[in-house]
């Protein structure tokens, strides 16, 4: 069950506040995007459109 601890803020005001800014940076710059994924839902971002635009201005596209 979430707790929805993040309600309100930024996706980077999440990664920062959880600690898994660097995590997240590194996974996107090596193009993880598994880790990319799981990273982003422990800070409670689950709605897959979203998670799918995020990839999208990191410039990754999820593997078919």
């Amino acid at each position: 069950m979430m707790d929805f601890k993040y309600k309100g803020m930024t996706v980077n005001e999440r990664l920062y506040v959880s600690g898994l800014m660097d995590a997240f940076d590194k996974a996107a710059k090596e193009e993880d995007i598994e880790r990319v994924i799981e990273i982003l839902k422990k800070v409670e971002i689950t709605d897959e459109s979203a998670i799918r635009e995020i990839l999208k201005e990191l410039g990754l596209t999820e593997k078919n």
